[in-house]
Formats: structure tokens, C-alpha cells, sequence
């Protein structure tokens, strides 16, 4: 949860999570759905997807166990090596080295590593960091290590007079302004979606988004491109709005039809689709903007 969203976000997300799946036993026949219902709101969904993923092949290859060595965890689905490293050396107090944002902010400033692309920098800054790895107290050392890059050598305002490395520290009270800088904002892409929402006093019609893209086997109303055909002259109501929604890499101009039915109708289609109950929304994942239309119905 804390890949690209900040601690004070995710712990009330963290915290339903864990109050519905303690354990690898709880999870274990948990749906896709089941998983992306308490993600929603959260944004970036493949990470939920692959929990999903990485839990059928802790039940299919581990028993229903978490796996505790080092290749066996990277393998698992949306775990790389600075993942893996981490849990080794938190979890099992095994001697890994992890290299997270923060961590590679302070090993490069710390040794004074540059480079000329990113894939040799990573490589360096691997070498390196476990070249700095203590082989005991792992774990304080990799809490602390983290801890530090997020609140001591931060991107933008590092402090290093109450550094504890600034005696050895390569880059101690000379860091280069260029690097300090905040980058600048890059203009977001933009992209039109338009949505029929059909509804009637207690359902409202949804579809499950296939395409390999943002919002991925999500639940959402049925787009106007879509070879799914709604009559708009049965409807007994209906009206638009209009919304904007920012994701880390797009902007979404979003235009939505409010069409209300006495009755729920079918609808031809080879795509997943139901009438779920209004009060059902939650036990289903659905995007945030689209979740907080279909609250108000």
C-alpha cells in the first residue's frame, strides 16, 4: 500500500484490510473482487491485483505459507528485490539489502555515487548497498536506513546537521542544489471518457472493465463505445454531469448519463456485467469517482 501513497492514506485502508484478512489462511479464498472492494479509493490497482495473484501462488506452491527464502519471494507477484529484501531482514532478521527511494538517496549520498543512466546507477547503488549491509541487527539497520531518507536525508530538504552519518558522509553539508531541486510538473495527458449509468430505485447496472489498462477488472457503468446497447427513450429520467479525475499519469474528463428505469433490464453482452444492489457498492471494486456518483443515487 505504501508503493507511491503516502502513510496517512493507506493506514485507514491498511487497517480494513487486516481486520478481514489477519493472515495467509484468511486470504486465501478471497476473490479478486473481494481484494479490489477494500482497495477502492486507493488508486494504482495493480497492486491489489497482485496481491491476488501473489496469494494463489503462496496457496498452489507454499501451502497456504509464506515463503521464506530470498528467490522464492521475489518470484511472487508485485514483490521485487528491494521488497523481498525488506521482509527478509524485517520478517526473518536476515542479512538483505534493500533499495527503496529513501535508501537509494542515502547510499548515493552518502558514497558519492553517480551516473550516467538510470540502469547503471540502480546496478551501482546494488553493489553498493550491500557492501553496507551489517551481517547482525539487520533489522534496526534497515528500519533505520529508511527512517533516515524519509525524514533526515530528504529529497528537498536534507538536513545534515543532525545527520549521525555527517562525519563520513561523502555529500555531508554539499548537496548540489540541482539535486534539491523540485522537478517540474509534467502535463498530464488527457482523455475523454463517457459512461451510460443505468439505474433504478435499487440497482444499478455495472460492467467489469477488461482492458489492460487503468482501472483494470474494476466494476463501472457502461461506456458509450461500448457494443452494448442502452435505450435512452425508456429511461424515465435522465441527465449528465461532468467530472475530472487526475490519475499519476493521465487526466480523465469524464462525462457520465444518469439514466434512471422503473426495471432492471438485459442486456446482450459477452462481457462481464450484473445489477448490483445500491447497498451492495461497497463489496465491490469500483474507481473512486464512479463510487461517489453511485453513492448519491
Amino acid at each position: 500500500m505504501l508503493q507511491q501513497t503516502q502513510v496517512k492514506t493507506a493506514i485507514p485502508y491498511f487497517n480494513r484490510f487486516i481486520a478481514k484478512y489477519p493472515d495467509i489462511k484468511s486470504i486465501s479464498k478471497a476473490s479478486e473482487d473481494d481484494i479490489l472492494a477494500l482497495w477502492s479509493g486507493l488508486g494504482f490497482y495493480r497492486r491489489a491485483q497482485n496481491i491476488f495473484k501473489a496469494k494463489e501462488v503462496i496457496s498452489n506452491n507454499f501451502c497456504d505459507e509464506f515463503p521464506k527464502k530470498f528467490e522464492e519471494i521475489n518470484s511472487l507477484p508485485g514483490v521485487g528485490k528491494s521488497t523481498a529484501g525488506a521482509i527478509m531482514a524485517i520478517a526473518y532478521n536476515e542479512s538483505y539489502p534493500i533499495l527503496d527511494a529513501n535508501v537509494k538517496r542515502v547510499v548515493s549520498r552518502y558514497s558519492g555515487i553517480s551516473a550516467d543512466s538510470k540502469s547503471q546507477l540502480d546496478k551501482t547503488l546494488w553493489a553498493e548497498s550491500t557492501k553496507l549491509k551489517p551481517d547482525s541487527k539487520i533489522f534496526e539497520y534497515t528500519q533505520g536506513i529508511m527512517d533516515l531518507g524519509a525524514t533526515v536525508c530528504t529529497a528537498k530538504n536534507a538536513d545534515c546537521n543532525i545527520c549521525p552519518l555527517n562525519k563520513k558522509c561523502k555529500s555531508a553539508f554539499n548537496i548540489h542544489k540541482k539535486e534539491m531541486a523540485p522537478s517540474k510538473l509534467k502535463q498530464l495527458k488527457k482523455e475523454r471518457m463517457r459512461f451510460n449509468l443505468a439505474f433504478t430505485k435499487d440497482k444499478i447496472l455495472l460492467i467489469k472493465r477488461n482492458e489492460k489498462r487503468f482501472w483494470q477488472s474494476l466494476w463501472v457503468p457502461i461506456e458509450t463505445n461500448n457494443a452494448i446497447l442502452i435505450d435512452h427513450n425508456k429511461a424515465k429520467s435522465a441527465r449528465k454531469i461532468n467530472l475530472i479525475h487526475k490519475l499519476s499519469h493521465l487526466e480523465l474528463l469524464i462525462n457520465i448519463s444518469l439514466l434512471e428505469y422503473e426495471q432492471p433490464f438485459h442486456v446482450e453482452s459477452n462481457s462481464e456485467f450484473c445489477w448490483i444492489n445500491k447497498k451492495d457498492i461497497d463489496s465491490i471494486g469500483v474507481p473512486k469517482p464512479i463510487k461517489d456518483i453511485l453513492l448519491t443515487l
